[in-house]
């Protein structure tokens, strides 16, 4: 009923056949992905091969999975440097593997992108046999849906759980009215941080991609590249890419840049759909005391109040946001390990780590940062 094609270029298909199946999603979308490869990011100089799962019936793309051949773990967001590392101590080769995600891009989402169960299944189907032919070490899907996550584990894939933080929009009419629901102490601190930022000089101003200009992009991108470089990061993104984003999907993009004496400094990129802000990247050129969490987090929150945006989504890891608002939510990814022996050590693994996981959880719920219901 299906064909299967393996696609290494967006350009093979018209943008508006690869964004019917992404349904909107700007982190799916055709611009995306094309971003990523033609700035050459998500290129096989940087582990990046494409090889993108498409599905058609009587010649009409009807489904599409973002998978990529793989020669490292960097850009991914779910670690499996042990894994590698282990395979590697005992004479074998972890890389290449197939990885089915989003580069650098740590959102849960879809990642079987077509409408039934039938051709979802066939998706991830296709994707282990070709595993299995090409003779890769492992399949990966990273930071899945529910939906799709119970497929890949009906599929027999290996479930993996991790946590980060998020904000929620509980209809507040402002940022003071947010406050009001954190603890005393929390409170506090965030008047602190924000007192701070403004006793320094600093002002801030939130920029729609439609109104940012060539030159907001550039400085963003010097921004984010000498903080990378400070932190001595791995490559991951670079100013083509931003251009290419702000030139595409300008209604998805939200830039914060933060001045001192009439002079930018620091600047945070965050993606936005109607119901979701995503706090992606971030980077300055000074260093202020809550500087950082002014411009990736309470900038970000007040733009979701002021716009009704239900959630935001603060990027991978961190528990330091949970004083600020956010709670642990928990993320899903998929695996599959062709080595017998191996595959069974890393299932073991993963039902310990899911406990630990889960403890983890509960431990972090305890120390809301929310009031108790006698606190004023």
């Amino acid at each position: 009923m299906y064909q299967t094609r393996i696609i290494e270029s967006l350009t093979e298909i018209p943008a508006a056949d690869w964004d019917a199946i992404a349904k909107g999603d700007p982190l799916l979308s055709h611009a995306f992905f094309h971003a990523l490869q033609e700035s050459g990011c998500a290129a096989p100089k940087y582990g990046w091969k494409t090889q993108f799962f498409t599905l058609w019936e009587e010649g009409r793309l009807v489904g599409g999975m973002p998978l990529y051949l793989k020669t490292n773990s960097f850009g991914e967001h779910v670690f499996d440097f042990a894994w590698a590392d282990a395979y590697h101590r005992h004479g074998l080769n972890y890389y290449p593997k197939l990885v089915c995600t989003v580069p650098f891009t740590p959102v849960t989402g879809r990642r079987l992108l077509a409408e039934s169960e039938d051709a979802r299944r066939t998706l991830l189907s296709a994707a282990l046999n070709y595993a299995k032919e090409i003779g890769v070490s492992s399949l990966h899907a990273l930071f899945l849906n529910e939906s799709d996550a119970a497929l890949a584990q009906d599929l027999g894939m290996m479930m993996r759980q991790d946590v980060q933080f998020h904000w929620k929009n509980e209809g507040y009419r402002d940022f003071e009215d947010f406050l009001s629901t954190l603890s005393r102490d929390k409170r506090k601190r965030i008047k602190q941080e924000r007192r701070r930022v403004i006793e320094a000089g600093i002002e801030l101003q939130c920029v729609l991609g439609t109104d940012a200009t060539r030159e907001d992009w550039s400085f963003f991108a010097s921004c984010y590249l000498h903080t990378l470089a400070l932190h001595g990061s791995p490559h991951q993104l670079n100013e083509d890419f931003f251009q290419l984003m702000g030139q595409a999907l300008p209604e998805h993009a939200l830039l914060v840049i933060a001045s001192r004496e009439g002079k930018p400094i620091a600047s945070a990129l965050n993606y936005m759909t109607d119901e979701a802000l995503y706090g992606r990247s971030w980077g300055t050129f000074e260093f202020h005391s809550g500087l950082h969490f002014e411009t990736c987090y309470y900038q970000a929150i007040e733009y979701c109040i002021a716009h009704g945006i239900r959630k935001f989504e603060g990027g991978a890891q961190g528990e330091h946001k949970l004083a600020r608002g956010f709670l642990p939510v928990t993320t899903r990814s998929a695996h599959w390990l062709a080595h017998p022996q191996f595959s069974r050590a890393v299932e073991d693994y993963l039902s310990r780590e899911k406990d630990a996981v889960a403890e983890y959880v509960d431990s972090l719920n305890e120390r809301s940062p929310f009031k108790a219901p006698q606190e004023t």
